[in-house]
């Protein structure tokens, strides 16, 4: 917990009056929740309520305030630093917890609920400007495969997706993590030359440490929690089950028809259950064939391939080569 940069979070989180912001900003409804109006927040604001045009932009929460349901058309990140908070969507509540982040995908309709004094969430906003493609080849394992947490961070950053789309990351306060936090915040309301660019690279570093965390986590899915929320559990179970993973047992521990959640990950990855295995599959064979000596077929053995040939064929389709031309090519001398 840094003392500094919450007493400067405290002096900007006054309360602020809806009506008078709405009043300056000229905003009108553009679609409803039951009976309350949703708005279009595609301006991002400073402290100040200043239109902040940078492509990476934090503000806090005011207390004791209202703020209507709304859509942005960026990324956005809310933290509670101190206390917690409760975020409203179209399918219900849910409470995030003090160092918990939850990570909010553009167009999705959503709500936060009045905070009381003694509370401080953290807004940071992540334009499509923010990242550039060669900033996320950072995020890739070196042998340049794509990985489901790759996969996940593209999804994240897509504003066309569905407007059910938020991950929570449960951080158990994790120090590092929190203190990536921090070192973001204290960053920005303190800006010199090189701000921008470790800013940049510290929240790349926060999602490899978040999704670090959530691979670590059991992920299971409440059955009666909308199935938008959770793209993050289902392809971290990928992740980690690759190698012995069934259509009919992961539909069975999240509790799901096999037909539709294999519907609802085509629809979100635009990939098939069986392409997403593959993908994880591939990506790790091609680590071992890189860092390891072991045999082919007991390579592909392991990540799950009983069948030899099968393996050669599926890995020449997703990297155009043979296991033997991509380990001459790649292994580390």
């Amino acid at each position: 917990m840094n003392t500094e940069v919450l007493e400067l979070l405290r002096r900007n989180n006054r309360p602020r009056d809806w009506k008078k912001i709405a009043a300056g900003m000229h905003v009108h409804p553009v679609d409803n929740v039951g009976d309350k109006p949703v708005y279009e927040f595609f301006s991002t604001l400073d402290d100040s309520l200043e239109i902040n045009l940078q492509s990476i932009a934090i503000s806090v929460q005011p207390v004791n305030s209202y703020i209507p349901f709304h859509i942005h058309n960026y990324v956005e990140l809310m933290v509670p630093l101190l206390g917690d908070c409760v975020v409203a969507t179209k399918h219900g509540n849910f409470r995030v917890a003090q160092d918990d982040v939850i990570v909010m995908g553009a167009r999705t309709v959503h709500q936060v609920q009045p905070i009381d004094d003694g509370s401080i969430v953290v807004n940071i906003v992540l334009k499509r400007s923010a990242f550039s493609l060669n900033d996320f080849e950072f995020l890739r394992p070196v042998n340049n495969t794509t990985n489901i947490s790759t996969l996940l961070l593209s999804i994240l950053s897509n504003e066309d997706r569905s407007e059910v789309n938020y991950s929570i990351f449960g951080t158990k306060h994790n120090a590092k993590i929190v203190g990536v936090l921090y070192d973001i915040i204290q960053e920005f309301y303190a800006a010199d030359g090189q701000s921008n660019q470790i800013i940049r690279l510290e929240i790349l570093t926060l999602f490899l440490r978040l999704i670090r965390v959530a691979s670590e986590t059991d992920f299971r899915v409440k059955k009666q929690v909308n199935m938008g929320t959770n793209l993050l559990s289902l392809l971290l179970y990928i992740e980690k089950h690759y190698s012995t993973i069934t259509l009919a047992a992961m539909a069975d521990y999240f509790g799901f028809n096999p037909n539709y959640l294999s519907a609802f990950l085509k629809g979100k990855t635009g990939l098939t259950f069986i392409k997403l295995v593959h993908l994880q599959r591939i990506n790790v064979a091609a680590e071992y064939l890189t860092y390891t000596s072991a045999p082919v077929d007991q390579i592909a053995i392991k990540v799950g391939y009983e069948n030899p040939s099968y393996f050669y064929k599926v890995f020449r389709k997703h990297l155009g080569v043979s296991p033997s031309e991509y380990r001459a090519q790649h292994q580390l001398k």
